[in-house]
């Protein structure tokens, strides 16, 4: 029988799914949708000391081809709504489903102290966001401490920006006081133009999807899962001990399995949870049920690191050979033929012919078949 509850930070969750700090949490109603959803703990909108409205270009958020774009900034609530009624509410319906709130705050250290102050007769821990602080740690670290002023468990959000070191900043972190990271925030600013919506001049098309003065935003969704797993991987090797939260793509059960795989305690969903609904969560919950019993593992705290663990025998899968082919799964489909650049696959006749000669081991056939007839060998 699998056991998905985990415990972090003296915290208790009935599962590792939990939504990120964003539009599905932006308010208590929403935040008892995610409950109902499935999820095992809540993670509010980042709140800040004013509204963000309004601040908050428009539009500011997209499904873009592999991923999301947005230019949000932090709850467009101002901190009163939240202190007289979303987080009431919110904690109404974590309490009735005995999981945590975790209450996302933010930036600098002389606010957080004083949105601290209003919230921590609802809160059961805090999230700093510091994703606007910029590049020096020391107001991240002094962020941290304010929080920490509560006697409550704290949690970095650490944002992937150019130029940082995401080991030394959670390193940083921990050293004032936070008692885990959540890795990471949204990637950018990046650029995507429209050139689809239909206007009277086309010559207007090519405009920046976003709006605000230069039309950027941030990516986050699929496109940034693989930049999430390595930094995950990487805070874990250096920092196995402590707890991480680990955001960015997670849409399946697979995508949860990966994450706590590479070291994370537990996952947090935002664009799933915009682009399918609040019942992602509880998706996600029995997709990795399914895959952990599939797979042999008993809880959650079994499965995460795993990667780290089996590591050294990596050098198992890493040779150069040819694939194992299996001609009556072949539907001639031709996708191996199309990638191969090195000639060594040909479709005759609707079935797939290997040239073991050809072959240079690289793998990409393996990954774009679709039913199972190529297999790496090890």
């Amino acid at each position: 029988m699998v056991d998905l509850t985990v415990e972090i930070a003296g915290l208790k969750f009935r599962n590792p799914v939990l939504p990120a700090a964003g539009p599905p949490v932006r308010d208590g109603e929403r935040i008892r949708r995610c409950v109902e959803g499935g999820a095992g703990g809540i993670v509010t909108k980042t709140i800040s000391v004013k509204a963000a409205d309004p601040l908050i270009p428009r539009p500011h958020m997209a499904e873009v081809k592999g991923g999301f774009l947005n230019m949000e900034l932090w709850s467009e609530l101002p901190p009163e709504a939240w202190f007289e009624r979303e987080l009431k509410i919110a904690r109404e319906v974590t309490k009735a489903a005995g999981i945590p709130l975790i209450v996302s705050v933010g930036y600098k250290a002389e606010e957080i102290s004083w949105l601290v102050e209003n919230a921590d007769k609802y809160a059961d821990a805090y999230e700093i966001s510091v994703h606007y602080i910029g590049k020096d740690p020391t107001p991240m670290m002094e962020a941290v401490k304010a929080a920490k002023n509560s006697g409550k468990p704290v949690f970095l959000k650490l944002s992937p920006h150019p130029g940082i070191d995401p080991v030394l900043w959670a390193k940083k972190a921990i050293e004032a006081g936070a008692d885990g990271i959540s890795a990471i925030n949204s990637f950018g600013p990046v650029l995507a133009l429209d050139l689809s919506t239909p206007l009277p001049d086309y010559l207007l098309k090519g405009l920046p999807v976003m709006g605000g003065p230069d039309g950027t935003g941030w990516l986050s969704g699929t496109a940034i899962k693989y930049l999430a797993l390595k930094i995950v991987f990487d805070l874990y090797k250096e920092m196995p001990n402590i707890p991480i939260l680990g955001v960015g793509g997670i849409s399946t059960g697979r995508d949860a399995m990966e994450m706590i795989m590479v070291g994370a305690s537990a996952v947090q969903v935002c664009t799933a949870a915009i682009l399918q609904g609040h019942e992602i969560f509880g998706k996600i919950v029995k997709q990795l049920k399914i895959l952990m019993e599939k797979m042999g593992f008993n809880s959650v705290e079994e499965l995460r690191g795993y990667t780290h663990k089996i590591w050294k025998q990596r050098w198992i899968r890493y040779v150069s050979t040819p694939p194992l082919y299996y001609p009556e799964k072949c539907t001639g489909c031709r996708l191996c033929e199309i990638s191969c650049p090195y000639d060594a696959i040909k479709v005759v006749k609707g079935k797939a012919i290997l040239y073991e000669d050809k072959c240079f081991g690289c793998g990409i056939c393996v990954t774009r078949c679709r039913f199972g007839a190529l297999e790496m060998q090890y």
